[in-house]
């Protein structure tokens, strides 16, 4: 399948009279060239009948929620195992002896160190039919700081599209009570295509120690949006919206060592599957993005917590 910088370029060097333009168009309409025209992506001529928006819908099924549950459930299962042993509870912990050395070597040099994680049921894959399941874990450290400092950017919902910007375009802290967060966060996400989602999270935190804490967060609602910023916006269902992020689970951990805090977050997501001929468009947009995202989120929150501890030590 050939990629979209080659695609625009065939497009760019062809013409409505030219033969390699109806090459093009026969070889592409049955893989979905209407779409990338519905979508704004290529212009033809305005003779031609094109679906609309709609055509890019995707249902999310009960065998699909029902998978992505039990993923879940079995991660956040190992997680709760994991923090009651109260070992390893950094990821690259446990990598071999001279791997992990790099790894603290990398972070000290303010790198973020990722992996792609794979929950099995009894060592067999979870299949998750008319879905995908991404799985990304994440850490960073940050230099010269305290657990608290950390904890009040996490916590700051009503500054997260400060902080995260421009992956977070709207925060809200909409509900506190002790330790149990409820809060509103509108993503926009760009990849060959742009998704506007809101959604709401529940988030729980735990300080296991002086030098340790973490926090377990669910979305608890997500919605696509069209036409954000505009007079007629409106949410989509799941019934009719393309898929993009079905559900959101994060697990993070904190722990304050080695003159810092090192931050890790582990993230599942639920996205539609890549429809056959579709994928030049829609892979790009739901396979790198959740990896994309973490690394810029981790980046983000060192940034901020550097911040915000330079602004409250200054005179």
């Amino acid at each position: 399948m050939p990629k979209i910088n080659n695609l625009h370029f065939a497009f760019c060097c062809s013409g409505p009279g030219n033969p390699s333009f109806v090459r093009h168009l026969k070889g592409f309409r049955r893989k979905g060239l209407v779409l990338a025209v519905s979508l704004g992506l290529i212009s033809l001529p305005a003779t031609r009948a094109l679906p609309g928006p709609e055509s890019t819908a995707a249902k999310l099924r009960p065998r699909t929620a029902e998978a992505f549950e039990k993923y879940v459930s079995l991660t956040d299962s190992r997680n709760s195992d994991e923090l009651r042993q109260g070992t390893d509870l950094l990821w690259i912990d446990s990598l071999p002896e001279l791997e992990r050395k790099k790894a603290f070597r990398a972070l000290s040099q303010g790198e973020v160190e990722m992996e792609q994680r794979h929950t099995r049921e009894a060592d067999k894959e979870i299949d998750c039919p008319g879905g995908m399941i991404h799985h990304w874990e994440g850490v960073v450290f940050i230099s010269q700081v305290h657990l608290d400092d950390a904890l009040r950017v996490l916590q700051d919902y009503d500054k997260h599209s400060t902080y995260y910007s421009p992956d977070v375009e709207r925060s809200k802290l909409e509900s506190r009570d002790g330790d149990h967060f409820r809060a509103f966060l509108r993503f926009r996400r760009k990849k060959v295509i742009t998704v506007v989602i809101n959604s709401e999270h529940e988030i729980h935190y735990f300080r296991d120690s002086p030098t340790r804490a973490h926090s377990r967060s669910s979305a608890t609602r997500i919605a696509e949006v069209d036409g954000p910023g505009k007079s007629d916006e409106r949410e989509r269902s799941h019934n009719d919206d393309g898929g993009y992020l079905w559900g959101m689970e994060t697990w993070w951990r904190m722990v304050e060592k080695d003159g810092g805090v090192y931050v890790q977050s582990e993230v599942v997501s639920l996205t539609r599957d890549i429809p056959a001929g579709l994928g030049w468009l829609i892979g790009p947009f739901v396979a790198s993005i959740p990896k994309e995202t973490l690394s810029f989120t981790l980046q983000a929150t060192r940034k901020a917590v550097l911040s915000q501890r330079q602004s409250a030590n200054s005179p």
